[in-house]
């Protein structure tokens, strides 16, 4: 019985993840779960209308606190996300890759930022690449260029030698694994839906940071990333996303000058440059792509947030 009462006692963990005609993948991060030491947790593994029902398979595998939600429509990343939230119980959500694997400390070491500072409002832990495990995809962001609309993980392809084991915050969550605390989601907000793949965590740190909560970075927690297993490396899908998104990034969250400034370098420069390697080795699927998210913009109205300004933010040293 005090047993008990000690693990009732722990806060609960959702772990959230997508499963999109990829169940053999989705079942290997479950697998990995198994080997998680933290007592009090739940999966659920959000379906986003895959050819074949999952729910079977993953029955089969007998893992332990799953449930599968199984979605009549592809909601996308952030949309999937969003309807996880909905049938968690847990006190923190924690979004995960189907594509990654954990590692036995996890779920402990995410939750200290939260205890240590109750503004926290997501912790992310350092990704290393799984089929390169001794290199880094993340371990925190760089602040973003309100001119160009870029930004890059720190460490991104570095040798992990510990020089980025000093936590703290840091601008943006990576998508690939980020907790949130119940409180920041219910005052920030849930994900934006329209993004639908890419993107969608950089406007959502940036709409939890505006709810006044901090991002943070945790490098005693470590998982591993199968990148790009759901989309590949380059497709006209990929494209499309990137090129839409980055420019709905900007118009929802940067105003005034900056944005002008951005949108003519976006429109002469950075466009125009893809525009022509694409043509120049002809691929034309790429090429009506970037077409289509241009034409996205002229069809769809922007729904921007109260406060569409970058918030300040501490970076990692």
């Amino acid at each position: 019985m005090a047993e008990r009462e000690r693990v009732d006692s722990v806060p609960l963990i959702s772990l959230i993840t997508i499963n999109y005609n990829q169940a053999a993948v989705t079942c290997e991060l479950l697998e990995s779960v198994r080997g998680l030491n933290y007592p009090r947790y739940e999966v659920i593994v959000v379906d986003n209308a895959s050819v074949e029902d999952p729910t079977e398979r993953i029955a089969r595998g007998n893992y332990p606190n799953v449930k599968v939600i199984v979605s009549p429509e592809n909601l996308g990343f952030s949309g999937g996300n969003n309807l996880g939230m909905k049938h968690a119980q847990g006190d923190y959500f924690f979004f995960l890759n189907n594509d990654t694997e954990v590692t036995p400390n996890l779920l402990n070491e995410l939750l200290k930022p939260f205890k240590a500072n109750p503004r926290v409002g997501i912790v992310c832990p350092k990704i290393r690449f799984y089929f390169h495990p001794t290199i880094i995809q993340y371990a925190g962001y760089h602040p973003l260029s309100l001119y160009t609309g870029r930004t890059w993980s720190i460490g991104l392809g570095e040798t992990d030698r510990g020089q980025y084991d000093q936590g703290g915050p840091t601008d943006f969550a990576h998508g690939a694994a980020m907790m949130a605390s119940r409180r920041a989601v219910e005052e920030g907000g849930d994900m934006d839906e329209s993004f639908f793949l890419y993107y969608e965590e950089l406007d959502w740190s940036m709409q939890i940071q505006r709810a006044g909560f901090q991002i943070y970075y945790q490098p005693s927690a470590l998982i591993y990333h199968k990148e790009s297993i759901s989309v590949g490396k380059a497709s006209p899908m990929k494209v499309y996303y990137l090129t839409r998104n980055r420019l709905l990034f900007m118009r929802r969250n940067v105003g005034g000058f900056p944005l002008y400034v951005f949108i003519l370098y976006y429109f002469c420069f950075a466009l125009t440059k893809a525009a022509l390697v694409y043509a120049v080795k002809g691929q034309i699927a790429y090429l009506k792509s970037l077409t289509r998210a241009i034409s996205w913009h002229f069809k769809n109205k922007i729904r921007r947030p109260a406060k569409a300004v970058l918030p300040p933010v501490v970076a990692i040293s």
